[in-house]
């Protein structure tokens, strides 16, 4: 498939489905191998963490002991305050994992003309990377104070009427794309940082509503199907939970046992349905930014013209 495509709106929608359709299995394969540690960690961390939420907190509500859990955080707030550490740096190191795989894919895919490569080349194309993901991540964040602020009060805005509530997918899209093409720009190693994130608001622009109507409806899209799949352990959870009640007095650790499972079974769903279709709206913006790209430096034009100067 060529990254280096003029598209509009529909293109959007249909390239990124036509490149999961044909190199979906090439694409999450490399995704889970170089993700797939860091997603066990956190699901085993907020297993003990549910545990604890539902053990202590519902129990000590269930047992009619209202200071179990100023208790417990008394007499653990050490490890309380480790295990809190330690999950915060395995969630940053995640993210920034996660989030820079796609941006890497899609090079070495643009660069190799397809699946020309594997998990060692992505393992190397981090390691070349590390130090523009950094500066990336410094001033991206410096930059984000002030666009954060902007985006909250723009918010606020929308949701208080019924109308703008629907542009909210917009303006949490354009706020994503607009990073994530910086970021796929830096990596290209032509501009520095600040030139990438201006040259990043100027491809977004050129095409704004296409662009960013296209990721708010993945956005959007992806909302709904992550809602879907952690309602239905959701429901079965509840049905037990009241089939429990209704039959008499309830055991509290009957209870507690069907909140956890409950509890574990929505983290399960939704925090994988999520890493799975937030790397998919990633990829939509980068087929975005190679079709702006393309519209804006003509690169695959110039280079079919130089392959028939070449071969005359």
């Amino acid at each position: 498939m060529q990254l280096y495509k003029t598209r509009g709106f529909s293109e959007f929608f249909q390239d990124t489905f036509a490149f999961l359709k044909s190199n979906g299995k090439h694409f999450f394969k490399n995704y889970l191998i170089i993700n797939g540690f860091f997603l066990i960690i956190m699901m085993v961390m907020m297993y003990f963490f549910t545990k604890f939420y539902t053990s202590v907190i519902f129990g000590g509500l269930m047992g009619n002991n209202p200071t179990l859990v100023d208790d417990y955080m008394n007499d653990n707030l050490g490890l309380f305050i480790v295990l809190l550490i330690v999950f915060v740096v395995v969630a940053l190191v995640a993210a920034v994992i996660s989030f820079s795989f796609v941006p890497l894919y899609l090079k070495l895919f643009a660069e190799r003309d397809g699946q020309h490569f594997g998990t060692s080349e992505l393992v190397s194309a981090y390691k070349s990377n590390i130090g523009n993901i950094f500066i990336f991540l410094i001033c991206g964040f410096i930059l984000g104070i002030p666009l954060a602020i902007m985006m909250g009060i723009g918010m606020f805005i929308l949701v208080i009427t019924i109308v703008g509530m629907l542009l909210v997918p917009v303006l949490i899209g354009a706020f994503s794309l607009f990073y994530n093409m910086t970021l796929m720009e830096y990596i290209e190693k032509k501009r520095g940082i600040w030139d990438s994130f201006g040259y990043a608001w100027t491809l977004m622009t050129s095409k704004f509503w296409p662009a960013v109507g296209s990721v708010g409806l993945f956005f959007l899209m992806s909302y709904i199907i992550q809602s879907v799949f952690s309602m239905i352990p959701y429901i079965f959870g509840m049905a037990s939970l009241f089939t429990t009640i209704e039959s008499g007095t309830p055991n509290p650790e009957d209870v507690g046992y069907t909140m956890t499972i409950m509890m574990l079974a929505v983290f399960f769903l939704s925090f994988f349905a999520g890493a799975i279709l937030g790397v998919v709206v990633q990829l939509n913006q980068g087929i975005i930014f190679y079709s702006l790209k393309e519209d804006n430096e003509n690169i695959n034009t110039k280079s079919i013209i130089d392959q028939i100067g070449s071969g005359e």
